[in-house]
C-alpha cells in the first residue's frame, strides 16, 4: 500500500507540473504560437522531409508529444537580477537586516547564486523560446518551397498559405502547393567545344544522370556536372573544373517537356588584364619527385642526397633514410602516365597509411621543358613523424568482473625500423582492481590484477615468399602485421597466463571494404590455480554441495558443518558419483547434474592451445561519423586445429588414451567457427535515427575437441548486447543462467534502437534487444541448454527499455535501463512481463553507441 501511495503521489505531482505549464505564457497578445506546419500538395498532405526542411519556422520540439524545452523556458525568470532587487524595494529595511546577519557583499552575492539566478539561466539555456508565427518568415518559407518544387520539374507551380487558429494564442500554418504537371527530359544533345574532351565523352561507358523521359530534377544536373568533371580530370584534364559544364534547357513549343543541350566550354585562361580561351589539354606526367624529409624550415635548403628508382626521383635534405621501394610502392602517380585525380587521392591515402609521415602534400606544375605544354611534374612532399613516440595512459575501469579498477599502460612506437616504412609497437599494461564476487581469503581490497606485454610489427606490404601483386594489387593498400603478447591475470580466481602470437594480412578491395586474413593465430592459456575452481564458480559448488548433502557417504569429503571441502572433498565426491560408488546411477537426474558440473569444471580449468586461421570481410556504406543512413556487413570464418591434425595424421603421431592428438603434452583445440554481423541505420531527419543490428555466430568442435574453449565461446547480456541482462547472465537456452559465467557455442542476437533528440547535446533512445546462446554439437548434456530444432527459437529472450546519451563530440556517454520483457528461463505461459519492473531492471553504462 505504501508503494502504491508513493506512485500515486508522484503521478499527481508530475501531472500537476505538466498541466501547470502554460505553453503560451510568453506569447505576446495578438500573436500565435506555431504548433504545426502542414504542406498540402494538390490538396493532399505530404510528409516529404526535404520539403519540411525548407521552413524558416518550425514548431517547438516535443518529447513524446510534450513540449518539454518550451515549458522549461517558460519556467525561467528572464530577469532574475531585477526580481532580486525588486524584493528589497517592496520590503524596505530587508536589505539592511540581511546585511547585519551576513554582510552587504554577501547579500549582493546571494543574488548571483544558483538559487536566485543560476537555476533560471539553466532553464533559459536548456529550454527553447516559443516559436511565434512571423508572416515574413512564412512568406520566405513559401518562396523556398516554390523553388524546391520548381527544381523538381514543376515549372508552373503556384503557392499560397493560410493560418488557422487551433486554440487561444495557438495556430498552425498550411502551405498550399499546386504543382501542375511535371516536366520531363526530351532530347539530350551535347556541345563539347574541346575535341579531346568530346572524344572522351563519347568513349565513356558510365551511365549519365540525364536520360530522355526522366523527370526534370536540378540535382541530376549537378550530379552530371560532377560526374563529367571527375571523368575528365581522371583522364588528363588537369585544369578542368565543374564551372566549365553548363546546360541549355529549352521548353519553347514543348508541352511539359524540355530539350537539354549539355555544353562544355573551352579553358578560360587569365593573363594579367585580359583573358582568352583555348581547348583543354590532356596532360601526362613527365616526372615524379618525392621529397622524403620536407618541412617548412628546410624548404629552401639544399638537397644533399637523391636517387632514382623505377622512374621516381627521391630527394632528401639529409641522408636518405628509406629504401626507395618502400616509398615508391605507395605512390600511384607514374611517369608517362595520364594525370588522374583518383591516383593522386590513392597515393595520399597509401602514404598516410604508412604511419611514418604526416598527411602528405601532392602538388603539380606544368613542365616548362615540354614545348607542347602538355606535361606535368608531380611533387610529393613528405614530412616524417618522429622516429620514436612514447605514450602513457591511466584509466579507472568497471566491468562485469571488476567493481573498481585502476589501469595504466605505456607504449613506444618505433617508425621505419628496417628503413622500409615498418613500425614496431611495444606496449605494457598493468591493472589492479577490486571484486566482491571473487574468491578472496585474505580480504584484500585489490584482489584482482593483470599485467601484460605486447609487441606488434607492421609492414606496409604482403610478406610472402611469392608475389601477390596480381591477387592483391597495391591499390588495395595491403599490410602485414606480426604480433606477440603475454599476460598474467588474477581476475577470475583461477589465475591465468595467456600467450598469443600470429601473423595477419590486411587490405581494402574497395574504398569501403576491408579484408583480413589471419594466416596463423596462436593462443596458449594456462590456468595457474585450477584447484580454486569451486571457490570461484560458487553456483556449481552450491549445486554439487546440495547433492552431496543427500548422497555423500564418505565423511572425509565434508567439513564439520557437513559441506564439501575445496578442492579435495568436491573432487572426490564427483569421482565417486561418476564411478558408480554412490547410490546414484546414470539415469538419475542428480547423476546428470554432477556429470554436467564436472564437464564444465574440466572445460574451464584445462589448459588450452589454439592454432587458428581466419578470414574476415567487412563492407560499409558509412561515409563519416555524421552519416546516419548506412549499412555495415561483417562476416568471419575461423578454423582451428585443422593444420595440426593434418600434420599429426600424415606423420602418424600417436594418439593419447582419449584418442586425441597432443602438442606439448596438451590436447589442442579443433573447431570451425563462423559469424555474420549486419547493422543498418535509417535517418528520419530532425535527429531521429532508427538503428538495427543482427548477429549470428556458431562454433562447432570436431576431431580433437568436443567443446569450444572458453576464450572463443559466446556469452549474452551486457551494455552492447541484451541490456536487460548482466554480462554472462543470460542462457544458455532456458537454463536460467545456472552458472556464474554462462557461455555456449552458438549465439543469435537482434537489436533495434530508435534515437531522438531530447534537448541540446542530450539524446534519448527506446530499444528492444532479443537473443540467446545455446550449446550445439558439443559435450553439454543439459537439454535446456541445447539447441535441437527450430522450436528452441522460442527461447530467444527479449529485453526492452530506454536510455539517455550525452554527446561530447569525440565520444558519447550512454546510460541504458533494460527490462526483462520475455524471459525463457521461466515456465511456458509465464515468460512475458514476469520481471518487468524496476527491481529486476539492469542499468548499463557505456561509451558510444552499442551499434
Amino acid at each position: 500500500m505504501k508503494k502504491n501511495s508513493t506512485k500515486i503521489t508522484a503521478f499527481i505531482l508530475i501531472a500537476t507540473f505538466i498541466c501547470g505549464c502554460n505553453a503560451v505564457k510568453r506569447v505576446p497578445d495578438g500573436k500565435n504560437l506555431l504548433v504545426k506546419n502542414t504542406i498540402l500538395v494538390n490538396g493532399k498532405a505530404t510528409n516529404d522531409e526535404i520539403a519540411s526542411n525548407q521552413m524558416y519556422q518550425k514548431p517547438n520540439g516535443t518529447l513524446l508529444g510534450y513540449r518539454l524545452r518550451l515549458n522549461l523556458y517558460n519556467l525561467a525568470n528572464l530577469n532574475p537580477d531585477s526580481t532580486y532587487q525588486a524584493k528589497f524595494k517592496n520590503h524596505p529595511g530587508l536589505y539592511e537586516r540581511q546585511a547585519k546577519i551576513l554582510s552587504a557583499k554577501q547579500v549582493d552575492r546571494l543574488g548571483q547564486s544558483f538559487l536566485y539566478k543560476g537555476i533560471h539561466e539553466f532553464l533559459r539555456n536548456t529550454g527553447e523560446p516559443p516559436v511565434v508565427i512571423d508572416t515574413a518568415k512564412t512568406k520566405k518559407s513559401l518562396l523556398r518551397l516554390k523553388f524546391y518544387y520548381f527544381n523538381n520539374g514543376y515549372f508552373n507551380v503556384a503557392t499560397d498559405y493560410s493560418i488557422d487558429s487551433v486554440a487561444r494564442k495557438k495556430a498552425k500554418i498550411n502551405y498550399l502547393i499546386t504543382t501542375g504537371p511535371a516536366y520531363t527530359l526530351d532530347t539530350i544533345k551535347t556541345n563539347i567545344k574541346t575535341p579531346a574532351l568530346d572524344s572522351l565523352y563519347r568513349t565513356n561507358n558510365e551511365p549519365s544522370f540525364l536520360k530522355s523521359g526522366k523527370q526534370y530534377k536540378t540535382a541530376d544536373f549537378e550530379d552530371e556536372k560532377n560526374r563529367l568533371t571527375t571523368y575528365f580530370r581522371n583522364h588528363g584534364a588537369y585544369f578542368f573544373q565543374p564551372t566549365y559544364v553548363t546546360f541549355d534547357i529549352d521548353t519553347i513549343g514543348k508541352k511539359n517537356k524540355a530539350d537539354v543541350t549539355l555544353i562544355v566550354n573551352n579553358n578560360n585562361i587569365q593573363e594579367r588584364d585580359s583573358s582568352r580561351t583555348e581547348p583543354f589539354k590532356l596532360y601526362k606526367i613527365s616526372d615524379v619527385n618525392i621529397y622524403t624529409d620536407y618541412s617548412a624550415a628546410n624548404a629552401k635548403t639544399k638537397i644533399t642526397d637523391s636517387t632514382t628508382y623505377n622512374n621516381f626521383n627521391l630527394y632528401s635534405h639529409k641522408k636518405l633514410k628509406y629504401k626507395p621501394r618502400a616509398i615508391t610502392d605507395a605512390v600511384f602517380i607514374n611517369k608517362g602516365g595520364v594525370f588522374s585525380d583518383t591516383r593522386t587521392t590513392l597515393s595520399s591515402r597509401y602514404l598516410n597509411n604508412l604511419k611514418i609521415f604526416n598527411y602528405p602534400s601532392i602538388q603539380y606544375e606544368v613542365d616548362k621543358r615540354d614545348s607542347t605544354a602538355q606535361s606535368l611534374i608531380a611533387n610529393v612532399y613528405l614530412t616524417p613523424r618522429k622516429k620514436y613516440s612514447f605514450g602513457a595512459s591511466l584509466d579507472v575501469t568497471h566491468s562485469n568482473i571488476q567493481d573498481f579498477g585502476i589501469g595504466a599502460s605505456i607504449s613506444e612506437t618505433i617508425r621505419n625500423v628496417f628503413n622500409r616504412a615498418e613500425t614496431l609497437e611495444i606496449s605494457a599494461r598493468l591493472n589492479v582492481g577490486s571484486s566482491k564476487d571473487m574468491a578472496n581469503p585474505n580480504d584484500n581490497f585489490f584482489n584482482v590484477s593483470e599485467y601484460g606485454l605486447d609487441l606488434k610489427l607492421n609492414f606496409p606490404r604482403i610478406l610472402l615468399p611469392f608475389g601477390t601483386e596480381k591477387i592483391i594489387p597495391k591499390r588495395m593498400i595491403p599490410s602485414t602485421s606480426i604480433a606477440a603478447g603475454f599476460s598474467k591475470q588474477r581476475n577470475i580466481g583461477l589465475d591465468k597466463e595467456n600467450f598469443t602470437g600470429g601473423i595477419a594480412y590486411n587490405w581494402s578491395p574497395k574504398r569501403n571494404n576491408t579484408a583480413k586474413l589471419e594466416l596463423l593465430n596462436a593462443q596458449f592459456v594456462r590456468n595457474l590455480n585450477p584447484s580454486n575452481y569451486f571457490r570461484v564458480y560458487t553456483s556449481s559448488y552450491n549445486e554439487l554441495n546440495n547433492i552431496a548433502g543427500t548422497y555423500n557417504t564418505v565423511p572425509s569429503n565434508v567439513d564439520n558443518d557437513g559441506n564439501l571441502t575445496i578442492p579435495d572433498g568436491a573432487n572426490n565426491f564427483t569421482k565417486e558419483v561418476l564411478a558408480d560408488q554412490t547410490v546414484l546411477r546414470p539415469g538419475d537426474a542428480e547423476y546428470k547434474d554432477v556429470q554436467s558440473i564436472e564437464e564444465r569444471r574440466i572445460r574451464l580449468t584445462e589448459n588450452d592451445f589454439i592454432l587458428a586461421t581466419s578470414y574476415t570481410f567487412t563492407k560499409t556504406t558509412k561515409k563519416d561519423l555524421a552519416d546516419n543512413t548506412f549499412y555495415q556487413f561483417k562476416t568471419k570464418i575461423e578454423s582451428a586445429g585443422t593444420l595440426l591434425s593434418a600434420i599429426s595424421s600424415i606423420a602418424k603421431l600417436p594418439e593419447n588414451s582419449r584418442g586425441n592428438y597432443e602438442i606439448f603434452n596438451l590436447e589442442y583445440s579443433e573447431y570451425i567457427k563462423t559469424e555474420f554481423d549486419y547493422i543498418k541505420h535509417w535517418d528520419f531527419g530532425k535527429e531521429k535515427v532508427l538503428a538495427v543490428r543482427s548477429f549470428f555466430g556458431i562454433a562447432i568442435p570436431f576431431g580433437n575437441s568436443d567443446y569450444i574453449p572458453f576464450s572463443r565461446s559466446y556469452y549474452s547480456g551486457g551494455s552492447n548486447d541484451n541490456r536487460a541482462w548482466q554480462p554472462y547472465s543470460l542462457g544458455p537456452g532456458s537454463t536460467n543462467a545456472a552458472n556464474d559465467f554462462n557461455e555456449a557455442n552458438m549465439k543469435i542476437a537482434l537489436s533495434a534502437e530508435f534515437r531522438f533528440k531530447v534537448f541540446g547535446d542530450v539524446k534519448g533512445a527506446i530499444f528492444a534487444d532479443a537473443g540467446n546462446i545455446w550449446n550445439v554439437l558439443d559435450n553439454v548434456i543439459d537439454e535446456k541448454a541445447k539447441f535441437n530444432n527450430v522450436n528452441d527459437l522460442a527461447e530467444i529472450a527479449l529485453g526492452s527499455g530506454f536510455g539517455l546519451r550525452y554527446d561530447l563530440s569525440f565520444f558519447v556517454i550512454r546510460l541504458d535501463l533494460g527490462f526483462k520483457t520475455y524471459n525463457p528461463a521461466h515456465e511456458k505461459g509465464d515468460r512475458w512481463f514476469k520481471e518487468y519492473n524496476f527491481g529486476h531492471s539492469v542499468l548499463n553504462f557505456g561509451i558510444n553507441y552499442p551499434f
